[in-house]
């Protein structure tokens, strides 16, 4: 008798540098991972973009990889990845056009085209809950194709969202998952929850494959096989939802990385036309309720600004990594000071000023938490919220998680830590199909921070 073969999910992390194959037990144990990074390619217009190719390749690869191994039992396999990015396939479920880029040029003139149809670019953008992005507002670069290349547009049977690819590839079916419509595509009304009108309007309704929850699961396309394969998640609503399952109570997610996004998901109030210009939008949960967001370039600043810190002081930016709150020093910041909330602030600031690189690093969180704060706040809604979790890189930052439970005196702040949230998202949603046990209650570890 060989040794039981252990239950486990297989899912796909596909981010913009690193795409991951990760196996989870049913305790949400990694047993098995694998990464791998390729080089990219260009569009025809010189642009760079992703290998759609090598990605395919590299998801059958890696399932042929872990098929042959004896000690494990795949139940079920689902993907998560970046958003923003649309694949169109033809009637033989081949792409017809790269993965044309997000931060892709978009056209003005399409663009201000099809804004001034619908009332201008405010309304449109309110009612699509989407800020104006160009290529970021991925509905836009469907509407592109259409107009600048209609004799590939005609030969679209669907045009679907990565993650939604990539689950193609394994169940052969085409479908739109709430998640990866909901996020800043401009192409949800979300006042009437339906497809805004501009999409049926101009006829691209019907490139866009049926609509189906997050937690949808389908056969296998290979003759034989008995695992489930999901649909796939738009990465930021999938790193929510070890959340949503575990916490009943309403909170805040700060998720904190190059992008610091506040996300909201017990706050249905629709946006105003001043939370939008402070980019403000709405995300979507897998069950297709808005998540209200907000979102701060406070990663990319940080890492901007220790640069500059450790220039001007004369040290490496690796002694920032364990500078400890000192609260004499930050009080002496803020004594008569009115910090502003606007991003670049700091920037602004003679390093001269301070006295050493620790001052100074005080003085950058100081300035970058109330610029947090007022990200965040934007998210609040009259159901009153009674935590803010934190995760990703500045749950780590002792002054960030100090200065920021200090903003929010009358809520419970807490660093939250799991390996591969975005991952255990995408496995935690499919649950049931794979998975004989009780949803285990601590896949996320908490550290309080006391105001």
């Amino acid at each position: 008798m060989g040794k039981a073969r252990i239950p486990v999910v297989a899912v796909f992390d596909v981010g913009k540098t690193n795409k991951k194959l990760f196996l989870f037990d049913e305790h949400y144990k990694i047993v098995f991972e694998r990464s791998a990074r390729f080089l990219e390619t260009e569009d025809e217009d010189g642009d760079a973009c992703e290998n759609l190719e090598s990605l395919r390749l590299s998801v059958f690869d890696s399932l042929h990889e872990v098929f042959r191994r004896d000690e494990f039992d795949i139940k079920a396999i689902n993907f998560t990845s970046y958003g923003a990015s649309f694949v169109y396939l033809n009637e033989s479920g081949r792409p017809l056009t790269p993965l044309y880029n997000y931060l892709k040029d978009y056209p003005r003139d399409l663009e201000r085209a099809l804004h001034e149809a619908y009332g201008g670019v405010a309304e449109f953008s309110l009612q699509t809950a989407s800020p104006a992005l160009g290529s970021l507002n991925s509905g836009l670069q469907v509407y592109r194709i259409q107009q600048q290349q209609p004799d590939v547009f005609q030969q679209v049977k669907f045009a679907v969202h990565l993650p939604q690819y990539l689950s193609f590839l394994v169940s052969g079916q085409m479908y739109t998952d709430m998640t990866s419509i909901g996020c800043h595509t401009a192409l949800w009304d979300f006042e009437h929850n339906r497809y805004h009108q501009w999409v049926s309007d101009t006829g691209i309704a019907e490139k866009l494959a049926p609509i189906v929850r997050g937690d949808e699961v389908f056969s296998a396309a290979f003759p034989g096989s008995t695992y489930k394969v999901g649909v796939g998640l738009h990465d930021s609503s999938s790193a929510l939802i070890p959340y949503l399952l575990n916490f009943h109570e309403p909170f805040i997610l700060i998720s904190t990385g190059t992008w610091c996004i506040s996300l909201n998901p017990f706050n249905e109030e629709v946006l105003t036309k001043e939370e939008l210009e402070k980019d403000c939008l709405f995300y979507m949960t897998y069950a297709g309720t808005p998540v209200k967001a907000s979102r701060l370039f406070a990663g990319y600043e940080h890492e901007l600004q220790t640069k500059r810190i450790a220039e001007h002081f004369n040290v490496t930016t690796a002694r920032f990594k364990n500078v400890e709150i000192d609260w004499p020093t930050v009080d002496h910041l803020i004594e008569g000071q009115d910090i502003p909330v606007n991003l670049d602030a700091f920037g602004t600031l003679d390093l001269a000023a301070f006295a050493n690189y620790e001052e100074a690093y005080h003085a950058l969180m100081v300035y970058l938490v109330s610029a947090q704060v007022a990200s965040t706040r934007l998210t609040l809604s009259h159901k009153s919220v009674k935590r803010i979790f934190v995760d990703g890189g500045f749950s780590k930052n002792s002054i960030f998680m100090n200065l920021l439970a200090r903003s929010f005196k009358d809520m419970e702040v807490y660093a939250a830590s799991m390996a591969q949230a975005t991952a255990i998202g995408a496995a935690l949603v499919i649950h049931k199909e794979w998975n004989s046990l009780p949803i285990p209650n601590n896949i996320i570890e908490l550290r309080y921070y006391r105001a």
